[in-house]
């Protein structure tokens, strides 16, 4: 199998926590060719999609330890035609460039691609998760996207709640994600100010969601692949930080499913792998699904030391499957 990595730079790892790593390793183990490139590479030549690549290098021997293994490869740099690769994985962070999909479109039909493009399109932004159907809120806490300053004021107002989360579109790993409570309601048009206006002459978009009871203990990530959950953590906020995301300094704890969040598993896994999302992330609060991260959802170092198994496996089992079902 040949897979390229299309991702963050290879210096900026962490080689003791990034998940993209261990996918890496995983392929490397297994003798596939294996290339990362920055998504600013691409290129247009003759006709054909080329990517400045890095290719790893043939070891005699991949060291067992992914640390080792991190600081011990060795790349050639190749301009590659992408259509040339059997599987390429999508690992950058979000917000994803739509250029980047707009050069993926022309070998979407020779390239098995994680994730499908138009579901990359479709899904790569938190408006994704508040477009399911769920008109009782039984899943998915009420959830509104605007960027008109006026009906986001009307709307936290009339709530019956006093405390709503606020968070940027484009954000990810907890960054921007605020508590706004109505005993604040003189300071809340600001604050949508600031978060609308940042953009300058281009406003942005904002989300406003239901606070759901019981977010100040955590929440619980969940791995999905090919429509089903493979791994869970429970992610627990540092003191005085609502926000349970790792990169935020939370920490993580076990975690078993309950009936209720498998129940919510399937159910959003079945329009995953409809809308060709074949690995995702969801977060779920109180059984309720607060996000889905579909471009390069983290934690599989956390659910392997926890669970004492090797997501990566599984992984690159499916990438396997699916390459051999296309021969």
């Amino acid at each position: 199998m040949r897979i390229c990595f299309i991702m963050y730079p290879w210096n900026s790892f962490n080689p003791d926590r990034d998940s993209t790593l261990r996918i890496i390793h995983e392929c490397v183990l297994r003798g596939h060719e294996t290339a990362i490139i920055h998504s600013g590479n691409l290129s247009i030549i003759g006709g054909n999609i080329y990517g400045l690549c890095e290719k790893i290098r043939s070891m005699e021997k991949v060291p067992t330890s992914i640390k080792k293994f991190y600081y011990s490869v060795k790349f050639d740099k190749l301009n590659i035609p992408l259509k040339s690769f059997d599987v390429i994985f999508m690992r950058d962070n979000p917000p994803i460039d739509p250029f980047v999909l707009n050069f993926l479109d022309a070998v979407k039909d020779d390239v098995f691609i994680v994730n499908n493009i138009n579901g990359l399109r479709e899904a790569n932004n938190k408006i994704y998760p508040a477009s399911f159907y769920d008109p009782d809120s039984d899943i998915i806490p009420n959830t509104y996207v605007s960027k008109d300053i006026d009906l986001l004021m009307e709307i936290i107002a009339n709530s019956s709640s006093d405390k709503m989360i606020l968070k940027p579109l484009d954000g990810y790993g907890g960054k921007g994600v605020i508590i706004i409570e109505k005993s604040a309601m003189a300071n809340i048009r600001s604050l949508l100010d600031f978060y609308i206006r940042k953009h300058g002459d281009n406003p942005g978009y904002v989300i406003l969601q239901e606070y759901v009871e019981g977010a100040e203990n955590g929440d619980v990530r969940v791995l999905i692949l090919n429509g089903k959950p493979i791994g869970a953590i429970r992610r627990i906020p540092a003191k005085n930080d609502f926000r349970s995301n790792i990169s935020s300094g939370g920490s993580v704890a076990k975690h078993s499913l309950t009936k209720n969040e498998i129940k919510i598993c399937n159910k959003i896994g079945k329009k995953l792998l409809k809308d060709g999302i074949y690995f995702a992330g969801l977060d779920i609060i109180s059984e309720k699904l607060i996000e889905i991260n579909v471009i390069s959802p983290g934690t599989i170092t956390d659910v392997n030391k926890l669970n004492r198994t090797k997501i990566q496996k599984k992984i690159v089992d499916f990438l396997e499957q699916q390459v051999k079902s296309k021969t």
